[in-house]
């Protein structure tokens, strides 16, 4: 298989780099991607750059010239809701845009991009088989609605406002809308593993670059460990 690993930052892609050998480098998008051979699967890992224009262009431009068969999404998270706690890890089940309002545009529901889906739903045999391994592995996870726009949410005031519109929403990020769009229109499975750096709100500014790092070591140990599993 040719499997598709993307983090928004550096330092969430630190753990693959040590634990996967080193291997060719090539250039998709505006970000390169290493390539690595993992259990006779061609992994290839890069880095997506932060919000949803970057997350699209750098997915689109590997899957335009590479035959991937999967996608997986690492990285971090802030919390929406009071069940969702910090080094929590989500497997998101949907994504929408919590900065898309075109209600006013026609029969459209808040987050609705006009002539996509209301929400993209993570629904393939891949993200079912992810599932399974992290309940055999007992591994704690939460899975749910997680909602994506371009602005780091760092105050009350912005949580509130996108709970208003998305009370069911367990975490809000800057990537994840944006990857599931391009994979539904690929028509590519995306597994999407979220770990939660903070609880956005007023202390996420001084939470945030304690916890990414941590977290995302978290998640990247889980994806390597299942990629060594997978026949």
């Amino acid at each position: 298989m040719k499997i598709a690993i993307i983090v928004p930052m550096a330092i969430e892609a630190e753990y693959y780099r040590k634990n996967f050998h080193s291997g060719n480098k090539e250039m998709f998008g505006s970000t390169v991607f290493e390539h690595f051979c993992v259990k006779d699967n061609d992994i290839y890992l890069g880095l997506s750059g932060i919000g949803k224009v970057q997350a699209a262009m750098n997915l689109a431009s590997l899957l335009s010239n590479v035959d991937i068969d999967l996608i997986l999404m690492t990285g971090t998270a802030g919390s929406l809701a009071a069940a969702v706690h910090k080094e929590d890890l989500l497997l998101a089940d949907s994504f929408t845009y919590h900065d898309a309002h075109n209600t006013l545009a026609g029969d459209y529901v808040e987050g609705q991009i006009p002539g996509e889906p209301a929400e993209f739903k993570l629904t393939s045999p891949a993200r079912e088989n992810f599932k399974q391994f992290l309940i055999e592995q007992k591994v704690p996870f939460k899975e749910g609605l997680i909602v994506t726009g371009d602005a780091f949410i760092g105050s009350d005031v912005q949580k509130d406002a996108i709970k208003q519109n998305f009370p069911e929403a367990l975490a809000v990020e800057m990537e994840g809308a944006a990857f599931a769009q391009v994979a539904y229109h690929f028509n590519k499975p995306l597994i999407a593993l979220r770990a939660i750096s903070d609880n956005g709100n007023d202390d996420a500014n001084e939470d945030f670059d304690e916890f990414a790092q941590k977290v995302g070591a978290k998640a990247a140990k889980l994806i390597c460990a299942y990629l060594e599993k997978m026949n």
